[in-house]
Order: structure tokens, then C-alpha cells, then sequence
């Protein structure tokens, strides 16, 4: 367990991680880690009308666009271009972390996370899980707390 900046408590959980495109990281990390999908969560760029929005959902569902849309008072969203989420986050796809983005992008959390004891997100690279509360992610990212999540 360590502390940063904000006294946040969080572990960092290294693990192989698979290489290649068209992998799913977070289903990859959950099951290297051996951590039920539910609790492992993935960051997601949409484009919300226009402006980069994260979308944090399990990886046992995906982003359900419309609702990632309404969490935000938005109309219509879209997937962003791989290569803008990654300019604008400063991380590779497979390791795109909620924290410490080079660009801070407004960010919606799932619902499902207040469920959990601890959640895992990427820690900024493909191979690192960073493992902390719930509250402590929607905390350090500001984010919107709605049910973005589908089956």
C-alpha cells in the first residue's frame, strides 16, 4: 500500500500483460490478477458532442454511449479516435489510466464501483493495475457517478 500526493491509499499490482491489438486489457488483467471482471474497471474516451469524456466501466460490460452522454447533459457520443484519446490522456490504448491524464477530460464512473470494496484501473500502462476505493477514484478524477454500463 502506498500513499501519493493526495494521501490516497492505493496498491499497485503488476502483471504479464498480453501484447498485441484487439485484446481486451482489463478482461486480460482481471484474469492475470485472478480478480472477479466486476471489480476490475476500464477507461474508456467517448466524444460527448464534441468534447473527450472518460466512460469507467467493469470490463465485464461496456460503455453504454447514451447514458455516458446523459451522465453528462449531453446529447449524442461516440466512440474518440484511438490516436486522440491517446494524445489527449498521454497513454497507449490498453493502459489508458483516469489519473494523472496529461489533459484532465471530465470522467463518469459506473455505479457499479460504490458496490465494490476496492476497484482496479490501469495505472498508465499496459501490465500495472493501481487497486483503491471507490470513493477515492470518483474523488481524485471529479467524476460523475450514473449507470454507464451494458451487458
Amino acid at each position: 500500500m502506498a500513499a501519493g500526493r493526495t494521501k490516497t491509499t492505493y496498491t499497485l499490482h503488476p502483471y504479464e500483460a498480453a501484447g498485441g491489438d484487439g485484446h481486451s486489457y482489463g478482461t486480460d488483467a482481471a484474469d492475470a490478477l485472478g480478480i472477479p471482471h466486476e471489480q476490475v474497471f476500464k477507461t474508456l474516451v467517448a466524444e460527448v458532442d464534441g468534447v473527450l469524456t472518460v466512460g469507467v466501466v467493469p470490463v465485464s460490460t461496456s460503455l453504454d454511449l447514451k447514458a455516458l452522454a446523459a451522465a453528462v447533459g449531453g446529447k449524442k457520443a461516440v466512440m474518440a479516435d484511438p490516436a486522440k484519446a491517446e494524445k489527449a490522456t498521454g497513454y497507449v490504448r490498453g493502459g489508458i489510466s483516469p489519473l494523472g491524464q496529461r489533459k484532465r477530460l471530465r470522467t463518469v464512473v459506473d455505479a457499479s464501483a460504490r458496490g465494490q470494496r476496492t476497484v482496479y484501473v490501469s495505472a498508465g500502462r499496459r501490465g500495472l493495475q493501481m487497486e483503491l476505493a471507490p470513493a477515492d477514484l470518483i474523488t481524485l478524477t471529479e467524476a460523475v457517478v450514473a449507470p454507464i454500463g451494458a451487458d
